[in-house]
């Protein structure tokens, strides 16, 4: 199958899985899985920060650094459409007592510091406690302007709030802007790297950080579920991926241009953006049903809405692409 509808359902290559069962392993709760340990500081030393903690999600690690900045009754200053907010069930209001405060997106991802600025509560016993701003890079597929982001870290620090990055795919953002994972992290107190999308992994996250937070943090996982034990296993995916699966996204972002250029020629079809390994794109809605079945017949699964987003990945080639395009220009010819 040609598989469209997200960079989270590759499969693991051979050789991953080879690395697999090669993997050295101990129990990680103990804190003695060597590979695991061994992921843990590559990943912070290539952000340039103190210190890793291994999670089995992203949403898991976001959530754990969500709820290592703030306490029960503080706040979050967020984007209307970010994960941590939108997408991962309402973890830091459910489980961590924290409320957020979600602020609209501006066409690039940012969010204009002037509503950041304007939604920081005053201390007094009335409101929540401003305590974290958080940015996601890519969003959308959207690389966020370096500037911006500059910007927004000194900001937030200036008004005594933590910065917080979910990078699940801040690898697409180094290679799409040609820069270093530090680079990607400067500026915030924790970042999420999340390695079972783009980088092709089956599992696994990444949250770095000051050694101080990470220790909170490592507590945060205990109690929400993710001690794992022998996940050196799973951490050696990781490893491979790194070594692998990074310089390689920049095929992803051609096959997406290739994929947005290719549905640009349809009449039917308007394509709305695309950034990075992502595409949007809009179909007539009394088509999507019957277009989307009318793809799995011939082998490739997307999710047809009125606004699609189609996501490449590593399981999916430039032929794939043409494939795909010339599905859709068929159905709307028939």
């Amino acid at each position: 199958m040609i598989d469209l509808r997200s960079d989270t359902v590759t499969r693991p290559s051979q050789a991953m899985l080879a690395a697999m069962t090669r993997a050295e392993t101990g129990d990680d709760v103990w804190g003695d899985d060597p590979t695991v340990l061994s992921l843990q500081a590559r990943v912070a030393g290539e952000a340039g920060k103190e210190a890793g903690l291994f999670f089995p999600s992203g949403t898991q690690s976001n959530l754990a650094a969500l709820m290592a900045h703030c306490g029960r009754g503080d706040e979050y200053i967020v984007g209307q459409a970010a994960h941590t907010y939108k997408y991962e069930g309402g973890g830091a209001a459910v489980l961590g007592s924290i409320q957020p405060q979600p602020l609209d997106n501006a066409e690039d991802g940012s969010i204009p510091l002037e509503r950041v600025a304007a939604a920081i509560k005053p201390t007094d016993d009335h409101f929540a406690r401003t305590r974290l701003f958080a940015l996601e890079n890519t969003i959308g597929g959207k690389v966020l302007p370096a500037a911006y982001v500059a910007e927004a870290t000194q900001f937030a620090h200036g008004r005594g709030l933590a910065t917080h990055l979910d990078g699940a795919r801040v690898f697409n953002a180094a290679v799409a802007s040609n820069q270093s994972l530090k680079a990607m992290a400067e500026g915030f107190d924790s970042m999420s790297i999340c390695f079972s999308k783009g980088l092709g992994a089956p599992v696994g996250s990444v949250l770095v950080g000051s050694r101080a937070l990470i220790e909170v943090a490592h507590r945060w996982r205990k109690v929400l579920g993710g001690g794992m034990r022998q996940s050196g296993v799973l951490a050696a995916a990781c490893l491979h991926a790194l070594d692998h699966n990074v310089a390689r996204l920049a095929d992803d972002h051609a096959n997406a241009a290739r994929l947005a250029e290719g549905l640009a020629q349809i009449d039917e079809v308007k394509v709305m953006s695309h950034a990075t390994n992502m595409v949007f794109a809009q179909f007539p809605q009394a088509d999507c049903a019957a277009l989307e079945a009318w793809l799995k017949e011939r082998g490739i699964l997307t999710q047809m809405l009125y606004a699609s987003r189609f996501v490449t990945h590593l399981d999916v080639s430039a032929a794939d692409i043409d494939t795909f395009v010339a599905a859709v220009k068929a159905y709307f010819k028939r």
